[in-house]
């Protein structure tokens, strides 16, 4: 499942969190991992395919409508998700003591985005089910998974890192992730002068971008990890840490002999790592140990292939995964030119600033790559007993930052009516709106399904204003919630914020252990892996934590 050859690698101009919907999807036999990596090695480019999206509880999406929000009245519902969206994102006047932050370090946030586009990639091609047509009632469960496609193996094989490897033979017009031999070729920063803030540390590290064309386009395997300043520059880890994996088996595996063998040697080690730490680290950090624990050791999975075969659950994309939204500040402590009171430039670096840092923002004042001063310092993203508040992810809750109520780089064509180009611009109320237009089954029945008591009304209100109150009652959203609310407000009430509840969790967890096991080129299909078995720092201490990750990329 890993390597299947008929799936684009290398997946140009997509925008944050639109989905695909082909007319019709190629019923292509699956390759095998090893004839996929014989074919790559072999320079055979990767062509157009597409995996499904599915159900992860498939007897509520059997019974629908029962279990999803209200149908009788389609325009009073949309309305009421459109006005809980807008409450949901806080004004500036109604932003909080800011030290009521997470315990959670900001990298989790942007290793949970960089996730995401691993696993699933759409395009804004959403004629077929669109969240900006004017009727909005939900699609049938069926014709979901019948139209909507997803151009990624969910699978967390770091396709968008690796594209089509550095043995495919070059395709006419054709983007590439571009390789040194078998290392990637990496993006050099542009020099600024001294006035627009100092060198940042190791001054004489240059290699700190993302590789780009001419037009500032990155060359990576999925442009959406150049939206943010904090996702290129955690892909740019990506891209270091295997070329430091292959200086790694060169020195301490010489059974490696060929370069072929060398690079497959790295790009697994790199792919185990990888996926590792989000069991072990990322998945215990932003949900529950304990229900991680059980997904992980139990014998079965919800996330069972039998008649199904290889799909990305309607639930997890739509809706519990989109709980990092709320993690995501409108201000980073970022760097010493742009982070902390006293430091050279000013102290704060805003979340417009880090969209606007990117080829895609156009890197404000029209240089070809990233400014000299504005590479990450990952020390002040990753400390998880930083005494500075702004170090922090927000708590996980209902509530938003202020920019991504106005994203922007989300909804800026001209040609577009005024009415869809404020709704493309709002985050929440994308968000609301897809999870009723595919169906995703109410909050209230997945709490059921896995036999967890759900929120009670008193829950749903606690800490609610009058406003919030007022569209879930006139909406009829009480009894019947919308899943990506009801896994904020769960982690809200019952965790404080500070982690996942228990159904985010499941979901969370038994999609990606899930996604993990269900790879026969994954870590767990190996025997007996583990950290203590692939790189090591140079102290020979195993990478068990993404700090550790960032350390042996060179870049923390």
């Amino acid at each position: 499942m890993a390597e299947q050859g008929q799936f684009p690698r290398v997946i140009t101009n997509l925008a944050h969190g639109g989905h695909a919907i082909l007319d019709s999807a190629g019923q292509d036999e699956q390759m095998s991992p090893r004839s996929a990596v014989v074919q790559e090695s072999a320079g055979t480019a990767a062509h157009m395919g597409t995996t499904s999206f599915d159900y992860l509880f498939p007897g509520l999406a059997d019974e629908f409508p029962a279990h999803h929000l209200p149908q009788d009245d389609v325009e009073k519902v949309v309305i009421a998700l459109l006005e809980l969206g807008t409450v949901m994102v806080e004004t500036q006047e109604e932003l909080r003591d800011p030290q009521l932050n997470s315990p959670i370090p900001p990298i989790y946030t942007y290793w949970g985005q960089f996730v995401d586009h691993d696993l699933t990639a759409a395009t804004d091609n959403d004629k077929a089910i669109s969240i900006t047509d004017e009727n909005l009632p939900p699609i049938a469960p069926d014709e979901v998974i019948h139209k909507l496609e997803n151009l990624r193996i969910p699978a967390l094989n770091l396709d968008s890192v690796y594209g089509d490897g550095p043995f495919a033979a070059p395709v006419a017009n054709k983007d590439a992730v571009p390789y040194d031999g078998i290392k990637f070729r990496l993006g050099l920063l542009s020099p600024v002068p001294a006035a627009a803030g100092v060198l940042i540390p190791p001054v004489d590290d240059t290699q700190r971008d993302l590789p780009r064309k001419a037009d500032r386009t990155p060359l990576v395997g999925d442009t959406r990890n150049d939206e943010n300043l904090v996702v290129a520059q955690l892909h740019v880890a990506f891209l270091r840490f295997h070329n430091a994996a292959v200086d790694w088996v060169r020195d301490n595996e010489p059974e490696w002999e060929s370069d072929a063998e060398v690079f497959l040697r790295a790009r697994n080690l790199t792919r185990w790592t990888y996926q590792w730490l989000c069991v072990h680290d990322y998945l215990r950090t932003v949900a529950r140990p304990d229900v991680v624990d059980r997904v992980d050791t139990a014998e079965g999975n919800l996330l069972a292939l039998d008649r199904r075969g290889t799909y990305m659950p309607v639930e997890f994309s739509v809706a519990a995964f989109r709980f990092g939204h709320t993690m995501v500040r409108g201000a980073y402590d970022w760097n010493r030119n742009f982070g902390r009171p006293g430091d050279k430039i000013a102290p704060i670096a805003t979340l417009d600033q880090l969209f606007q840092f990117t080829g895609r923002g156009g890197f404000v004042g029209s240089l070809p790559t990233l400014p000299s001063n504005w590479p990450v310092e990952w020390d002040r993203m990753v400390d998880k007993n930083s005494q500075f508040a702004n170090r922090f992810a927000r708590l996980i809750d209902t509530r938003l930052a202020p920019p991504l109520g106005e994203m922007i780089n989300e909804g800026n064509d001209p040609g577009l009516p005024e009415r869809i180009k404020d709704l493309l611009k709002h985050l929440a109320r994308r968000n609301l709106l897809r999870g009723y237009r595919l169906a995703a089954p109410t909050g209230q029945a997945v709490a059921r399904e896995l036999g967890v008591v759900p929120l009670s009304r008193a829950e749903l209100e606690q800490g609610s204003s009058d406003v919030v109150r007022n569209v879930l009652e006139t909406g009829g959203l009480f009894d019947r919630t919308p899943l990506w609310f009801y896994v904020l407000k769960e982690a809200e009430v019952r965790e404080l914020g500070r982690r996942l509840g228990e159904v985010g969790s499941r979901i969370v967890a038994e999609t990606l252990i899930g996604q993990i096991r269900n790879d026969p080129g994954s870590y767990v299909n190996q025997t007996s892996w583990s950290p203590a078995r692939g790189v090591l720092l140079p102290s020979g201490r195993p990478v068990r934590t993404i700090s550790d990750f960032l350390r042996f990329a060179g870049v923390l």
